[in-house]
């Protein structure tokens, strides 16, 4: 499928889309529906936070939304995955807590083989900010078809843009 606006396919249609990373401080997880009331809480708690994460220079987002806003958005990044046109991961700690969430999109300029990434923890999981960077920058880099990763630096994180092969 290709990304909406866009000629190119976002990742190759023979591409097996990577359904978890699991590591021993989280795991993620396709974000969906089901996990509404849990991303809301996580993202709520924590907007002043988020906006001041690498990566969400411009204020947009958080925004005050309602669940049931919360739930449309959560829906269309579950249709967005399944359609291959973007990946979003809910990011969850050992004991099943919605901690914060992955995006994996097409960047604007929509470059043939570039993907755009951000990620956010919330507030009160701070101190996984640069450890979920560093295992999702290993992933991108190993286990996606990418030859160009643009995902913001964290300070005291492995690295910046990552390439990655193809």
């Amino acid at each position: 499928m290709t990304a909406p606006g866009s000629a190119r396919p976002f990742v190759p249609s023979d591409f097996p889309v990577p359904g978890e990373l699991v590591t021993a401080q989280f795991r993620l997880e396709p974000l969906g529906p089901q996990h509404n009331a849990a991303d809301y809480d996580a993202w709520t708690s924590s907007m002043a936070h988020i906006r001041a994460t690498p990566g969400f220079p411009d204020g947009s987002w958080p925004r005050e939304m309602t669940p049931e806003e919360n739930l449309g958005d959560l829906r269309r990044h579950a249709k967005d995955f399944a359609a291959r046109t973007g990946f979003t991961y809910t990011v969850l700690d050992p004991g099943g807590r919605v901690v914060g969430c992955v995006y994996i999109y097409p960047t604007k300029d929509r470059a043939a083989g570039v993907a755009g990434v951000q990620s956010w923890v919330r507030a009160d999981r701070a101190e996984l900010d640069v450890p979920l960077y560093d295992a999702v920058s290993a992933w991108l880099a190993d286990a996606w078809p990418f030859t160009e990763v643009r995902y913001a630096p964290r300070a005291g994180g492995g690295g910046g843009t990552a390439g990655a092969g193809a």
